[in-house]
């Protein structure tokens, strides 16, 4: 079977394959494009082909190594991504040789009794785990490579998914097979971004037509909740960030106000109060700052509230709030991956967009195209906020 000029014909079943991937070697450091070994997969595993893959702020925190737990190297990164099945391990059985996929790095086993509640899209035990570094079935690793000493050393997972490879292994329980129809240098920002920030607004907050909504940090994720209160008809969304480049971008894809927080002359949640009336009925923190959190909760209308939680918060800060402040009826949450079940829900949603149910502008997440050979390249975009997704193509 040939997919996307992709072709296996089972020669390689079984076997350990050598391909290219960007290795991290320590934080902050260039990650260094070389041939690494990639195991076969184990039970109720799967090895996929990347085809596309891109770069979250996600992965940057982690090559940063700005929380210590997280510095566990060497390491391969990524996790927005879509490619095709390559072989499958012993148990496997919602997937074959030539299905296209997306990794997720929130799983679903569909067995659990999370994965059975209608209450949570965490799964028992494929959930996303940011310190995890290492497979289910045996706590090793599927990567290894040869050191500068000329030693074989293994090579550390990341969130489930390690994407910026050739290829990769997954659990079964994190690969979505999707309508090998569907464009997948776009469907690969389902892994993250999009589902994340459009999720948020569907599922978690429930946004409602002709509501209000704040967005507190317009990077990808926070432009994704743009869209899904666009599409759900949110009647006002204000957007705010410290950096007005951004919004222009943001007008773009449908945010209708903006507010610079640090040329707006009082608290932010002020100027949001005074806009809608008393506070917007949702909000989202997308930014990761706690400072932030606090303004994105108080800017909502007491009563009837909603803030979402979206942004990654490295630091041991606590939360900024005092427990008498929820008796005004302002509620908050976390989000993880939209809320959406991955293998159970996404490969609807992608059917939906393909037939043109649901119209969500994913060319404009997409500001860079590269070949996998630049990817230190297309982290030094997103690091200086010049780009909101790069698409690798390997």
């Amino acid at each position: 079977m040939a997919t996307n000029g992709y072709s296996n014909g089972g020669s390689t079943k079984g076997k350990p394959i050598k391909c290219k991937a960007a290795v991290a070697w320590g934080p902050g450091e260039p990650l260094v494009m070389q041939e690494v070994e990639v195991a076969p997969p184990a039970r109720m595993e799967v090895r996929v082909k990347v085809l596309f893959t891109s770069i979250c702020h996600t992965d940057l925190s982690f090559w940063r190594g700005e929380n210590e737990r997280q510095r566990r190297f060497p390491r391969i990164f990524g996790h927005e991504a879509a490619g095709v099945v390559e072989s499958v391990g012993e148990g496997v059985e919602d997937l074959a040789p030539g299905d296209h996929v997306v990794p997720i790095f929130n799983g679903e086993c569909g067995t659990c009794a999370y994965c059975h509640s209608s209450a949570t899209n965490l799964c028992g035990t494929y959930r996303v785990d940011a310190f995890k570094s290492t497979m289910v079935s045996d706590n090793g690793t599927r990567f290894s490579v040869v050191n500068t000493s000329g030693d074989t050393v293994p090579v550390y997972h990341f969130l489930n998914t390690s994407t910026f490879a050739e290829y990769t292994v997954l659990d079964a329980a994190c690969a979505v097979k999707i309508n090998p129809a569907a464009p997948l240098e776009k469907m690969c920002l389902l892994s993250c971004g999009i589902s994340t920030g459009v999720g948020a607004a569907w599922n978690t907050a429930n946004v409602s037509k002709g509501s209000t909504v704040a967005i507190f940090g317009l990077g990808a994720v926070g432009l994704a909740v743009g869209e899904g209160a666009r599409i759900r008809g949110a009647s006002r969304i204000i957007g705010v960030d410290i950096n007005p480049e951004k919004f222009a971008k943001g007008k773009e894809m449908g945010i209708t106000d903006f507010i610079n927080s640090k040329a707006c002359g009082k608290p932010v949640h002020e100027v949001i109060r005074e806009l809608t009336d008393g506070g917007v009925d949702y909000s989202f923190e997308c930014s990761g700052n706690v400072d932030v959190l606090r303004e994105a909760f108080v800017s909502t209308h007491d009563g009837w509230g909603l803030t979402v939680v979206l942004g990654i918060h490295p630091t041991p800060r606590m939360m900024p709030l005092h427990p008498m402040e929820l008796f005004d009826g302002r509620r908050i949450t976390g989000c993880t991956f939209g809320d959406f079940k991955g293998k159970s829900q996404l490969p609807l949603l992608v059917d939906q967009c393909m037939q043109g149910e649901v119209k969500i502008n994913f060319d404009g997440f997409i500001t860079h195209e590269m070949p996998f050979s630049e990817i230190n390249e297309a982290f030094r975009l997103l690091e200086e906020g010049k780009s909101l997704r790069c698409v690798l193509r390997l």
